[in-house]
């Protein structure tokens, strides 16, 4: 025992001590950069040139910005150590989520589910409603579930949707979400559930690794940059996020956001309705028979009534009590038009058979005054017709009655998972985080999947992932989230920033060629100033990964960053068009089958060719227009440089287009 505590302490300091290394160079690099930009934006931005001076400085501002926020995510990196033992009561349901993946495939992390030592129930979430994936799950005794005649003619929401269905026909206190491909190991719920004794936490999310990667990892599949130090830095933050598998969830936090989102639904609906309503009543008050006394008296209540229910929803007044008290004054306002109507309409009846004529046959002459009586019934079905002095508060009352409480549009109307994106994972954590639940990141691999084996798969997954991030960022910004902490604001804009990258990417690709082409220089001079100000800034912050990563090969991480800038471009400007404009996006499984041997896939990576061709172009014209034109010595060789960069990281495409998929050694002997 005396040896345990000793080494518990030891690792305690070691770990204590990184990030006091850690903290220094997040200072030390925050302060060269912001000296470094200061002085780009007030003394070195070549104005004439303004038209590639700006977007670079604007490219370079936007990269410490990012590196700024890779900063404040390790200032709080955690590393947890062994879990909290594993409660014995829970009970736990593993959702396995399939569509069309290979039914071999799905049973193999079936099968492994079932191997897990913590009890629990395994289930197979079958999107694809395939036969024989039934039969095969209910002879292994796993649970099979698939969507119900409920979804027909409703929209799918893709992979959320299938994890809401299950939800609704599932019962354990935890979930454990797994891909079709993630084989799980057998201790993973007890590794994971013990961090549930805190009442307050609701997901914990543990590494993706994959076992078809060759050590080179040629499509950049390992991220082991974002499963370790990046996710244990948001983890100290308290905003580590779901990221689709290999988690562990609350359903009562999960329900919970399903409850609230049901109402914020709702309460949406119901103030878009007032609005609307208030339109309606303006554009009446404006017509002719608004000039009558009594219909301008009802207008101007219903409109007053309309602003009472607005302010009283902002005060955060029971929705069911608003809505009925708005409907009674509108209902009033109605009955009190009908009734001074129906006394015009007796009169004229009186009027009528006072001349002797029968309203009934208009046969004989009537012997005395008919008796009109409408009764109280009479006058709410009156109040009902859309005769015209009651139009506007007839679609008023159709509005605000019209709010769909049982939201038809949707398969069912709770939906704890987030269906805001293609990707479900970022948002459901984000709304969990808002409501004050608290996530664990835990750093064991405690599953293992396959990446994919070809370069078009890798690119369509990652586009998914890119604009799934958008879509949120568009659509719940979480700097405008209420319930978050400012940590955590900046933890989820530090992950949505990074998206934003190949913008930058295609300047830091455009400035050299435009100096070694043309001589056009975007900065006033390569002078004793700019490197005394670039290079300490780019030495530590490379000095700060090295530290972060401690031997994780991060190298072709930073290469895919700037090498997949058209995936980047395309993620952003198709999640705008989806999410401003209304356009499709669209959903693709990533498959996880190899490809079969074929040409290299170039037709995928055009741009980076074409970019690369110009990029060796740039580089011959700058070295003969030294010699020929007279160009400035120092300039070409920071620029050259700066090209012999970019083509080191964007070559990485030329490796993936030819990569056929990993052969295990077994398979190559």
């Amino acid at each position: 025992m005396t040896g345990t505590r000793a080494e518990i302490r030891r690792l305690a300091a070691a770990r204590a001590r990184r990030l006091v290394v850690v903290r220094v160079l997040v200072v030390l690099v925050a302060l060269t950069g912001l000296n470094y930009l200061v002085w780009r934006w007030t003394s070195s931005v070549s104005w004439p040139a303004w038209w590639i001076a700006v977007p670079l400085v604007l490219a370079e501002t936007y990269s410490l910005v990012d590196t700024l926020l890779f900063g404040a995510t390790m200032w709080r990196i955690k590393d947890r150590g062994n879990p909290p033992t594993a409660p014995r009561d829970a009970t736990v349901d593993v959702f396995i989520t399939t569509y069309d993946e290979p039914v071999e495939l799905v049973m193999r992390t079936a099968r492994a589910a079932l191997d897990i030592r913590y009890p629990h129930r395994t289930w197979l979430l079958d999107d694809g409603a395939r036969p024989e994936l039934r039969a095969q799950a209910e002879a292994a005794d796993v649970g099979y579930l698939t969507r119900g005649a409920d979804w027909q003619d409703h929209e799918r929401h893709a992979k959320a949707g299938n994890l809401n269905n299950a939800l609704g026909a599932t019962d354990g206190d935890f979930i454990l979400v797994l891909d079709a491909d993630q084989v799980p190991a057998p201790t993973i719920l007890d590794r994971t559930l013990g961090y549930f004794t805190d009442p307050q936490v609701a997901l914990v999310q543990t590494p993706q690794l994959f076992s078809n990667v060759p050590h080179a990892d040629p499509l950049g599949s390992q991220a082991p940059l974002f499963y370790g130090p990046i996710q244990q830095g948001k983890d100290g933050w308290g905003a580590a996020f779901f990221c689709g598998s290999n988690a562990v969830l609350r359903r009562e936090a999960l329900m919970q956001l399903g409850i609230v989102g049901y109402v914020r639904e709702v309460d949406r609906s119901v103030r878009s309705a007032l609005r609307a309503a208030d339109r309606v009543l303006a554009r009446a008050g404006r017509t002719p028979e608004a000039r009558r006394p009594e219909v301008a008296a009802a207008l101007a209540d219903v409109r007053e009534a309309v602003r009472a229910a607005q302010g009283q929803l902002t005060q955060g007044e029971p929705l069911a009590d608003v809505t009925y008290a708005f409907q009674r004054r509108v209902d009033a306002a109605a009955r009190g038009m009908v009734s001074q109507d129906v006394d015009r309409l007796r009169a004229d009846l009186l009027e009528v058979a006072r001349l002797g004529i029968d309203v009934g046959d208009a046969a004989e002459p009537a012997d005395e005054p008919a008796d009109v009586v409408l009764d109280d019934a009479a006058l709410d079905r009156l109040a009902h017709r859309d005769w015209s002095p009651l139009g506007a508060l007839e679609s008023v009352r159709t509005l605000v009655r019209a709010v769909d409480i049982d939201r038809s549009d949707e398969a069912q109307p709770v939906m704890p998972m987030a269906t805001i994106s293609v990707t479900e994972d970022m948002a459901t954590s984000m709304r969990l985080h808002g409501l004050g639940w608290r996530s664990v990141y835990h750093h064991e691999t405690l599953a293992l999947g396959l990446a994919p084996e070809d370069l078009g798969t890798m690119l369509t997954q990652r586009l998914r992932w890119a604009q799934g991030t958008m879509q949120v960022f568009l659509r719940e910004n979480p700097l405008l989230q209420r319930g978050m902490r400012l940590g955590q604001r900046l933890m989820y804009v530090a992950t949505m920033w990074s998206y934003l990258s190949g913008f930058a990417a295609v300047v830091y690709l455009a400035a050299p060629v435009v100096f070694l082409c043309f001589g056009v220089l975007p900065v006033t001079a390569f002078s004793v100033d700019f490197f005394a100000r670039l290079v300490p800034f780019l030495l530590l912050n490379q000095l700060l990964f090295l530290v972060v990563g401690r031997g994780l090969a991060t190298w072709r991480g930073e290469q895919y960053s700037l090498a997949l800038f058209p995936v980047w471009i395309r993620a952003c400007v198709t999640a705008f068009a989806n999410v401003v404009l209304g356009r499709p996006l669209g959903f693709t499984v990533t498959p996880k089958t190899r490809p079969a041997p074929g040409r290299p896939q170039w037709h995928r990576i055009r741009p980076q060719l074409v970019a690369l061709a110009v990029l060796v172009l740039a580089a011959v014209v700058g070295t003969v227009r030294l010699f020929v034109a007279d160009a400035a010595p120092v300039g070409t060789a920071v620029n050259v440089a700066w090209v012999g960069y970019d083509l080191a990281v964007m070559s990485v495409v030329i490796t993936a287009a030819r990569y056929r998929g990993h052969v295990p050694q077994e398979e190559a002997v």
